[in-house]
This record gives C-alpha cells, sequence and structure tokens, in this order.
C-alpha cells in the first residue's frame, strides 16, 4: 500500500476520532471529563499531525498538538480528581 494511501487514513480515523468524541459529548452521550473523551481526542489530534506533517500542513500540526497537550493536562488532573469524570 502507498504511503500516501496510509497518511490519509490515518487523517481520515483523526477526523473521525475527533467528530464522533464532539458528537458523543454534544448528545449528552459521554462527559467532557471522561477518560474515552480525553483518549479519543488525543488519538485523533496524533492521527492528523501525522497527515498534517506529511502534507506540509504546518498550522494544522500546531493545532493539534495543542490540542493533545490539552487532553494530555486533562487527563493528568483528572487523575487526581476523587469523580475522575464519568462516562
Amino acid at each position: 500500500m502507498p504511503t500516501k494511501w496510509i497518511v490519509d487514513i490515518f487523517g481520515w480515523m483523526g477526523a473521525a476520532s475527533l467528530l464522533l468524541a464532539y458528537g458523543l459529548v454534544s448528545m449528552r452521550r459521554l462527559d467532557g471529563n471522561a477518560v474515552f473523551y480525553q483518549v479519543l481526542n488525543l488519538l485523533g489530534g496524533a492521527f492528523l499531525i501525522i497527515n498534517s506533517f506529511y502534507y506540509g500542513a504546518y498550522p494544522s500540526v500546531g493545532v493539534n498538538g495543542a490540542w493533545i497537550a490539552i487532553g494530555i493536562f486533562t487527563l493528568i488532573k483528572n487523575r487526581k480528581r476523587p469523580d475522575r469524570g464519568k462516562l
């Protein structure tokens, strides 16, 4: 399989992951502090970084890097809370 196809698949998986996370929170099926929500965002951001970097879309790389940093910060912060976010 050509590299471009693999990178495109990562891009679509990243977009789907972020949209799924947003949709679940918007429909109140998932809490914004839930670990699953943060993991969806982390994976989505990471996959989109791969795609964006390959295509030279560096502003998108930066935004998704910040997206990942926010997700990691939230996961660390929530580990210290007794309720830890709920599904």
